[in-house]
């Protein structure tokens, strides 16, 4: 049987498809994605934080990672993505134990947008009408105000108590449709200074 590498590691055995009627399965496209986020090159350049990343022995193979997604909840509903860091914040390996599927609303609240942030925290910018610092938190994908503070150290508090919150209420949203694991990890989901 012939072997194809994808990305230069990722082995394709071909004992599953990668394409019905001409088509990229899912799997085969999560799949190629996660490959080239990790050793992609210009894909690496373009977003630095991957820089590190690995994939496991397992999820090298396509067949065995073919396997996983179909044992995973939320793998076969619309609008999820393979996410690697909500159950180890800042874990850096895409592996069986570390992924899970989550609703692109709450991958993307995870998200960190270390270089859109500027000089201060998380969650906090300077007033334009005073030396004071405002604090602002996105609720269902638009910004919203939580009140201006004196420093920046407390614009962090108002922020980080208000999006946990927010993360917590969207666990309790999403609780019967993701990975219980995924669950416990947005209660207990703990927002730093350095997000």
């Amino acid at each position: 049987m012939m072997v194809a590498l994808v990305c230069g590691v990722g082995i394709n055995d071909r004992s599953y498809p990668t394409k019905i009627n001409g088509n990229h399965t899912k799997e085969y496209k999560v799949w190629r994605s996660m490959l080239n986020r990790v050793y992609g090159k210009t894909y690496i350049e373009n977003k630095p934080s991957y820089l590190g990343c690995s994939v496991s022995d397992t999820f090298l193979y396509y067949h065995l990672f073919y396997n996983w997604c179909q044992i995973q909840i939320g793998f076969n509903a619309i609008g999820y993505d393979l996410d690697k860091d909500l159950l180890i914040k800042g874990n850096k390996l895409y592996s069986e134990d570390t992924c899970v599927f989550l609703p692109r609303s709450i991958n993307s609240l995870l998200t960190k947008s270390t270089s859109a942030r500027g000089i201060y925290p998380i969650g906090v910018k300077k007033s334009s009408k005073s030396n004071n610092f405002e604090a602002k938190c996105n609720i269902d994908g638009k910004p919203k105000y939580i009140g201006t503070y004196i420093t920046p150290e407390l614009a962090f508090q108002a922020y980080k108590a208000a999006k946990e919150k927010y993360i917590k209420e969207q666990a309790e949203i999403y609780k019967d449709v993701i990975d219980p694991r995924a669950y416990l990890a947005l209660l207990n989901y703990e927002v730093d200074i350095d997000d």
